[in-house]
């Protein structure tokens, strides 16, 4: 007589909570182009994809303001991930305000996953009244994009923190929804500024915008776009000030660029990322490549013996090190004096 297969050891629970929502694992869709597509919506959910996140509806299509949007796009400097697969069309930005807050119930009714709407801004105004219609529409949470290159110079770095805040302020004034900021990492004190933001409601700060950078064409003597999705090494940025934040503010941690496999999606829960939000992976090999990363990183926990999410998340970051500081000066100082001609 044979003796029965053994049952195949269960993958680790990884239910997470995230902006008071119950998500099934800590991976989601950061804002892209997704949420356009109803079936590919589908196929993130199937995937196992735990929440999706709209892609950004932007100031200037609310306002109307068609030439400031043009202007805002011929600067060849946007750096949102969400418009990857058509940047720099302009349709994109003249695209009715309305047709956004009807698809946030496409999608709501859609899928079974929390869904959460993406606001793109940068000055005060009446733009953020759509954020009480984001609510309204069914969406679950909002996330803030505040992306923006400091080119006045006439506004200093305290000026540009303030006009930050207040906007954050005003649209939390707007909606009982939990709110994300997504910011980027070049802020003169960013930790300070992240306290900030904390202060003002933010229940979640997302790590980073990435910025698109202008090339110059030396044949065409023009400016060139160029655009490239996210790499693995770009998460390392993400990694550094995830772990400085982490537990130091009062307020959850998302990644979001350069996660490419589970082990990036390991690395950045070890870093103190409460969730991770994936983009660039997923539109170069699909929606079903959420599976694979889920699978990579279930594997990995169960190698490493981790007992719970809470036992890997945070691991690593400064909290775990008595002087980060000199930590980090001590490694900087090692890994330059370790090159070799």
């Amino acid at each position: 007589m044979t003796n029965p297969t053994p049952d195949p050891k269960p993958t680790m629970n990884l239910k997470t909570n995230y902006l008071g929502l119950e998500l099934k694992n800590p991976l989601i869709v950061g804002a892209s182009p997704f949420p356009d597509d109803l079936d590919k919506v589908r196929a993130l959910e199937d995937a196992g994809i735990a929440a999706i996140t709209m892609y950004s509806l932007f100031e200037e299509q609310i306002t109307q303001n068609i030439v400031g949007a043009e202007a805002h796009i011929g600067s060849y400097e946007n750096s949102f991930s969400e418009a990857a697969s058509y940047f720099p069309d302009v349709n994109v930005l003249e695209r009715d305000a309305d047709v956004y807050l009807d698809q946030i119930q496409r999608v709501k009714e859609s899928v079974s996953v929390p869904v959460i709407a993406s606001l793109n801004g940068t000055r005060e105004g009446a733009w953020v009244e759509y954020a009480a219609l984001m609510e309204s529409a069914g969406a679950d949470a909002l996330e803030l994009n505040l992306y923006f290159l400091p080119t006045d110079m006439e506004e200093s770095a305290a000026q540009l923190e303030d006009r930050c805040i207040r906007i954050v302020e005003t649209i939390k004034a707007h909606i009982t929804l939990p709110l994300a900021v997504k910011l980027s990492p070049f802020f003169t004190a960013l930790p300070h500024f992240a306290k900030r933001l904390a202060a003002a409601g933010a229940g979640s700060l997302v790590c980073f915008n990435r910025f698109y950078q202008p090339d110059i064409d030396t044949d065409a003597l023009d400016i060139r776009p160029a655009l490239e999705l996210s790499h693995s090494t770009e998460l390392r940025l993400r990694l550094r000030w995830l772990a400085f934040l982490s537990g130091r503010i009062d307020t959850q941690l998302a990644v979001s660029g350069g996660v490419h496999t589970g082990l990036d999606v390991a690395k950045a829960l070890m870093a103190g990322a409460d969730v991770v939000q994936a983009v660039s992976s997923l539109l170069i090999n699909g929606p079903g490549h959420a599976a694979d990363l889920l699978e990579e990183l279930n594997r990995w926990i169960e190698e490493k013996e981790y007992n719970s999410l809470e036992d890997l998340r945070g691991c690593m970051n400064y909290l775990r090190c008595p002087d980060p500081e000199a930590l980090e000066r001590a490694n900087y100082m090692r890994l330059l004096k370790s090159w070799r001609v």
